[in-house]
């Protein structure tokens, strides 16, 4: 499926602030910043993710925000020499 496709299917950029545990000193956090197309509010491509640092990495999560936000909304689109049509 092309990026607009999915926009227009309900998929939003979507930022997860991950803060975990550092292997080396588990007393100290560390952030690390994710950012995809997810479908909201179910986020699978965030949880899929989110499975694979828990089974693959050594950092353990501590807490993890998410911001999703519409890339495409009905206010932003305007015709410009022409028409399209969505099928």
């Amino acid at each position: 499926m092309s990026a607009f496709v999915e926009r227009l299917n309900g998929y939003r950029l979507t930022t997860a602030e991950i803060l975990y545990h550092r292997p080396d000193h588990p007393a100290l956090l560390q952030t690390y910043v994710w950012q995809e197309y997810d479908l909201v509010p179910r986020f699978p491509v965030l949880n899929k993710f989110l499975r694979f640092w828990e089974s693959e990495l050594d950092g353990k999560l501590h807490s993890v925000w998410v911001a999703a936000t519409g890339i495409i909304a009905p206010t932003e689109l305007k015709y410009f020499r022409g028409e399209f049509t969505l099928q």
